[in-house]
């Protein structure tokens, strides 16, 4: 599925008002339903295989947490996902047309070691440099958002949830002990299918599971096509099999020299792509 072959789907996708005011509100924006069960199959028995050679590793213990960054050449289960029409308008409705896939990240959360302390701890903001390196007061700009995938159910607090702090997008960055937890601390739960789109400012954390099930989740993240990777991201490989927009979004090298702050029509095939489903509008600027 890419928005390229399944355009309706994507332009039913699309972000809404709404969907933008609370997003805009509270720094995340939750879309249920919106993995078809037949990719989440095929994600999470790639997903088994990658922890079970991480498990199969000395000193690895039952416990250890699995953190794998880099998916996309792995296997097209996880190529598949760069542009899933279901989800991808509604980052190119936040971010706008000029942007790439920056960073992609795999997370498998065993139980706990039952004297762990139940919930959120490392409490940040993506990006880290970014945010001691602007030099204006908070807000600081936006610049990358994620996309977080749940392969399995957590119906309740306490499952190695993503926790997070609504609101907290607007505020800096965060002064918080390991394990503390800040006011208006949320773990969010959701059904396996479910993802949630999160600005990267948004005070967030890993938290412990207490719970006797695995959590398996998956994070893309988008940002303007001038930030440079946080992953890797070398896919000139992929580049023949992939259409102009997944091209773009995998860091195809510009057209011309200022091709990342100037681009041109062929730089970003999405800006056209954007036009000619939703019109002139979409596009701003």
């Amino acid at each position: 599925m890419t928005i390229v072959s399944d355009a309706e789907v994507a332009v039913a996708h699309r972000l809404t008002d709404d969907e933008h005011t609370a997003f805009e509100r509270d720094g995340y924006l939750m879309l249920r339903g919106v993995l078809p069960g037949e990719i989440r199959s095929r994600l999470l028995h790639v997903a088994q295989r990658i922890d079970d050679e991480f498990r199969a590793r000395p000193g690895v213990t039952a416990h250890h947490v699995l953190n794998r960054h880099d998916l996309v050449e792995v296997d097209d289960a996880f190529l598949d996902l760069v542009d899933l029409p279901t989800v991808f308008p509604k980052v190119f409705g936040i971010l706008g047309w000029n942007i790439q896939l920056f960073h992609t990240q795999l997370v498998v959360t065993p139980p706990t070691h039952p004297d762990a302390p139940a919930g959120g701890y490392g409490w940040h903001q993506d990006n880290n440099r970014m945010n001691i390196d602007f030099e204006t007061p908070p807000p600081h700009p936006r610049v990358s958002v994620k996309v977080g995938y749940f392969l399995t159910d957590l119906p309740r607090p306490g499952m190695g949830n993503l926790c997070v702090v609504p609101g907290s997008h607007l505020w800096g960055r965060p002064e918080i002990a390991l394990f503390d937890q800040p006011d208006g601390a949320t773990e969010i739960t959701a059904a396996a299918g479910d993802a949630v789109l999160f600005d990267r400012r948004i005070w967030h954390a890993a938290s412990t599971n207490k719970s006797d099930t695995t959590r398996v989740f998956l994070t893309y993240g988008y940002s303007y096509r001038w930030l440079r990777p946080k992953s890797k991201m070398q896919h000139d490989t992929l580049f023949d099999r992939c259409d102009p927009i997944r091209r773009q979004l995998l860091g195809a090298a510009p057209t011309g020299a200022n091709g990342y702050f100037d681009p041109a029509d062929d730089d970003v095939p999405l800006r056209t792509w954007i036009r000619e489903h939703l019109g002139d509008g979409a596009v701003a600027r």
